[in-house]
């Protein structure tokens, strides 16, 4: 069975994702007897852990999970108990659907992002060189792959998200002094700020400060020649400011922190929040003088397209989940098909074997019996696969053990060949 473990800007804040992707690797999952394999997701806004476990039942796959939990936590040096309350975890049918939509940019915080799916590309290629892959993990990032290929081409999901950033700058525009004149602060350093900079560029903004509450604004201002803003400074920041834009992953802008501004009186403020989830507090819009944008008011006014968008992409998430389970069902019968095949192989051969000995066999008499148990084996494999890809596999191979005595192991019947 496939499981997996998933932490990402959902769930934990920034100081935690940054400690479970700095210890990365997918090291403590394989001394866990009953993992298989493992391939290990780690960016800036995720750390997810894709394991293909021995497991039949869901509650053996809980309590591998459960293991790979205090697992993860031990080798990040993290409590326990938090990191709990910070996963997520899934089990079979689910963990396509996920890597999908993340693949696909549909769980990220620019929603149709670029980036994630060559992370996800490179995550496959790591664990291949690690050497900790296996069939069914290789298949799911392939169609993992595959399928954030699809969307891309066939949905307008990346402008979708792109344009949010600019789309709210438009709605902006009318609240603000001309973009040259405008004092910028962004809030955050992420994927989102990267598009909110190249989209206030486009409209002539010179000067933009750039915070961050993960302490990363040095970083991001030398990379993208803006002018970072310490934690000591941000107070100043917000009292000059025209218009905040925020994207980070946490509560970041409340009223008493305006209120600490100070600002002077006639100088109204704009505040952005393109944060998922809400980075500024509801109660920042009850303050005299200030405006508040949210992705909700936002999405009000985004173009139909553009949230039909979404909308089809997950369709074709789903899609391509319900096709990754019928075609790993379908391969689970491959140990029983082998089988089958080997016993009416074995028994061909047998038949001519006597017959040779008898002098009755030729090649004309030879290719009439292969013929004959190629089609005699057509039809119950197909039916084979057939069940399984419907849950049915066990009816198989129960099926062949009572008309051919045909023994398959509980270890060998749901695994590939």
């Amino acid at each position: 069975m496939l499981v997996c473990v998933s932490a990402s800007h959902r769930t934990a804040d920034f100081t935690l994702l940054e400690r479970l992707s700095a210890a990365g690797g997918s090291a403590p999952h394989l001394d866990d007897p009953e993992v298989r394999g493992a391939v290990v997701v780690a960016t800036c806004n995720r750390y997810e852990s894709y394991l293909d476990v021995d497991a039949k039942t869901d509650r053996q796959a809980e309590v591998v999970l459960a293991r790979t939990v205090d697992r993860i936590a031990s080798h990040a040096g993290v409590d326990v108990t938090e990191l709990r309350h910070r996963t997520r975890t899934m089990k079979a049918s689910r963990v396509a659907a996920h890597l999908f939509a993340v693949a696909s940019g549909l769980d990220s915080v620019v929603l149709g992002e670029d980036e994630i799916a060559g992370q996800v590309r490179r995550s496959l290629a790591e664990a291949r060189t690690a050497g900790t892959t296996t069939a069914s993990l290789e298949r799911l990032f392939q169609m993992a792959s595959t399928t954030s290929r699809g969307v891309k081409n066939t949905t307008r999901i990346n402008a979708a998200g792109r344009s949010m950033v600019r789309l709210a700058l438009d709605l902006a525009e009318t609240r603000l002094p001309a973009w040259r004149d405008a004092n910028v602060l962004i809030v955050g350093t992420g994927a989102y700020a990267r598009t909110t900079l190249a989209a206030l560029r486009d409209r002539g903004v010179g000067v933009v400060d750039v915070a961050s509450p993960s302490g990363r604004e040095q970083k991001f201002a030398l990379r993208e020649g803006v002018r970072a803003v310490p934690a000591e400074d941000r107070v100043e920041a917000l009292r000059r400011a025209d218009l905040v834009i925020t994207s980070t992953n946490v509560l970041t802008l409340t009223a008493p922190d305006l209120a600490e501004a100070q600002r002077a009186p006639g100088h109204p403020l704009l505040v952005v929040d393109l944060g998922l989830p809400a980075n500024v507090s509801k109660d920042v819009a009850h303050l005299q003088g200030v405006d508040l944008l949210d992705l909700e008011t936002i999405s009000l006014h985004a173009p139909v397209q553009e949230l039909n968008a979404s909308a089809e992409a997950f369709d074709l998430v789903d899609q391509a989940a319900q096709e990754f389970e019928q075609r790993s069902a379908e391969d689970a019968a491959a140990p029983a098909i082998v089988a089958y095949r080997s016993h009416v192989e074995q028994v061909l051969e047998s038949e001519l074997a006597r017959a040779r000995s008898r002098g009755d066999a030729d090649d004309d008499t030879e290719r009439a019996l292969r013929h004959f148990a190629s089609v005699l084996i057509h039809t119950p494999t197909t039916r084979a696969r057939e069940h399984a890809s419907t849950g049915r596999l066990e009816e198989v191979v129960a099926a062949m053990r009572t008309l051919y005595g045909i023994e398959l192991g509980d270890a060998e019947s749901g695994r590939e060949v």
